[in-house]
């Protein structure tokens, strides 16, 4: 078994053929999408965090709302740039979203990806501490965001305090349970899941990677996982972790499937350069007739370590074409890997 979500990047633009032609329509449309994603037997609902772009960003409004309007659906992140966030306030909203949920939240954070504007963070009110890198901050606020979620007190309290406080340190509220074990670190190297395992976080992996071998993505991803599996054991930690990888997958089963996602069939992995012409990989999209997915997927070294697997979806075509996506996945290719 595998748990199945998708990954929503929220896009929208004032564009004919687009069904989220403004940020409402996106907001509503995920809302509905992961209820009908919930009644198809999905797994997942998660959303990427981008700031300054037409697509979605703060998330816990939209978190909330959806955990108000579903019930076993799991609602995540991937992820969440800690570069522009307060850690102290995030645990605050963090733990409602998850309280409102019922315990249902799955936070993928990271120090961040390339961005839209120069130093986004710097806007947010947010400097690297001399001698830090932005990407040393990011990691140090996801640090103190994880410790931060173990509930434990740190503030002095008042002692004039407008309404009475328990005996001790004070510590963030509200506090909810068995998040800080749903936290999730997206990572871009093998170093960077070492270091998550050491630390007790999940494992996400993108369909982007920094090429560290020349090997194929896919294989680079597996061997990737296993080092996160490796640190974590080394660590002795209690819980087994989870680990998640991203895929764009289509199965073409009529004629708008065909006419909107055939040309990728062809596809394969790229290279390219991002972060100061490092060079990166980035995974081939998946689209086939199932038989013919089933047969690729069944290849594919990376998603076989991975217990969760998130579908990315063409969130602008709207969500009744959406839904058909993520069934046909379900109906026709999920059965034959035996993640159903």
């Amino acid at each position: 078994m595998k748990k199945i979500g998708f990954l929503s990047f929220g896009h929208w633009a004032d564009h004919p053929s687009y069904d989220t032609k403004t940020a409402g329509d996106t907001l509503l449309q995920s809302i509905d999408l992961a209820v009908a994603a919930e009644e198809i037997g999905m797994d997942g609902a998660y959303f990427r965090v981008h700031h300054f772009a037409r697509q979605l960003a703060s998330p816990f409004p939209l978190l909330s709302a959806i955990g108000a309007k579903t019930s076993k659906i799991e609602i995540g992140t991937g992820v969440i740039d800690m570069r522009y966030e307060n850690p102290h306030y995030m645990v605050e909203d963090a733990s409602a979203a998850d309280l409102i949920s019922g315990g249902r939240l799955q936070l993928g954070i990271s120090r961040g990806s390339p961005e839209q504007v120069i130093d986004g963070w710097r806007h947010f009110g947010y400097e690297p501490d001399p001698g830090e890198s932005d990407a040393d901050m990011g990691r140090k606020k996801g640090q103190r965001f994880f410790e931060l979620l173990k509930g434990e007190g740190f503030a002095k309290p008042n002692p004039n305090p407008m309404f009475p406080n328990p005996p001790g340190l004070l510590r963030l509220e509200p506090f909810s349970q068995g998040l800080r074990e749903r936290i999730w670190w997206g990572s871009g190297s093998d170093a960077t899941a070492i270091w998550a395992g050491k630390m007790g976080m999940n494992l996400q992996s993108s369909t982007l990677k920094f090429d560290e071998s020349g090997k194929p993505f896919h294989i680079q991803q597996a061997e990737q996982i296993r080092l996160f599996k490796k640190a974590w054991k080394e660590a002795g930690h209690a819980r087994e972790p989870r680990v998640s990888v991203s895929r764009s997958i289509f199965a073409l089963v009529n004629d708008e499937d065909r006419y909107l996602f055939g040309r990728e069939a062809d596809r394969r992995d790229k290279v390219g350069f991002i972060e100061n012409e490092r060079r990166a990989i980035f995974g081939r999209s998946y689209a086939a007739e199932p038989d013919q997915l089933i047969r690729e997927l069944a290849q594919d070294e990376a998603i076989k370590e991975a217990d969760t697997l998130l579908l990315t979806i063409p969130n602008t075509l709207g969500v009744s074409y959406n839904i058909h996506v993520l069934s046909s996945i379900l109906e026709h290719v999920a059965p034959g890997l035996g993640w159903r």
